[in-house]
């Protein structure tokens, strides 16, 4: 890895992190495709720059974040079901985050979905989180664990089936993917150094501005998705997603193996 694909690669987090697309399987397809060496560091990075994109929601809804206690609580409660399947299944994780043709895969099944959330819960009014579906939206979030299926669009989509308004619905998955990604960020460090590894110069300064570079480009996202999808629904991230999964396995199969090194 060099600067500008550091560079690169957090702008796309900033991107599609509140994105229903899968931040992490577009950086997994564009490091493939760089031909960065998916050792450990670029695990840690990937996961890491997110805590920066994810930082940019507490800046943002600064007043609403830090609105009371009961607020915290729900937000644990969310976060449990990722917290007990993450520490499970995190060697089966990684395996899965070295494998393009999951992303693929997952991002064409997630774009057949996506067409049809907006009728599924074109009923859902209700803004109020209580404690029971909070802990629903959880374990929606606990699916997106698979690279490609987006852990915005699986809490967001997990909101509305509780009867959430879309924007409801988008601004708890945003402030889930607080703690969520501060977790995984303190998880991945320290697996990184329990192993022994220890981070070089250029390793810190890639980790600095990818953070830097997430957290600026995805203040600028959040506010255009919110807008984008209280009008408009899901369906062009749906046709998206298919598009690009159809050609990533197209790519893979017929013309060259997105062989992650």
């Amino acid at each position: 890895m060099n600067t500008l694909q550091a560079i690169i690669l957090a702008i796309i987090e900033g991107i599609t992190e509140f994105l229903p697309v899968s931040s992490t399987g577009h950086m997994i397809i564009a490091s493939s495709f760089f031909g960065i060496e998916h050792d450990e560091f670029t695990k840690l990075f990937t996961i890491v720059i997110q805590l920066g994109a994810i930082l940019s929601v507490v800046v943002l809804y600064f007043k609403r974040f830090f609105q009371s206690f009961d607020f915290y609580f729900k937000l644990f409660v969310a976060f449990i079901p990722a917290v007990v399947l993450g520490l499970l299944f995190s060697k089966k994780i990684d395996a899965l985050l070295e494998n393009p043709v999951t992303v693929a895969v997952s991002l064409l099944i997630g774009g057949i979905l996506l067409l049809k959330v907006d009728d599924w819960f074109n009923n859902s009014q209700e803004t109020e989180i209580t404690y029971l579906k909070a802990l629903k939206i959880g374990l929606f979030q606990c699916i997106a664990m698979i690279p490609g299926v987006s852990r915005s669009g699986a809490t967001i989509v997990g909101g509305m089936s509780q009867k959430l308004t879309r924007t409801s619905a988008a601004e708890f998955s945003f402030f889930l993917a607080v703690p969520t990604m501060l977790g995984a960020t303190v998880k991945k460090c320290y697996d990184f150094y329990k192993d022994g590894l220890v981070l070089t110069h250029d390793q810190i300064n890639y980790l600095i501005i990818g953070n830097i570079v997430a957290f600026i480009v995805a203040l600028l996202a959040i506010k255009t998705f919110i807008g984008f999808l209280s009008r408009r629904g899901f369906k062009l991230f749906g046709y998206y997603r298919i598009i690009a999964g159809i050609i990533l396995l197209v790519i893979h199969f017929f013309i060259h193996p997105l062989t992650i090194i």
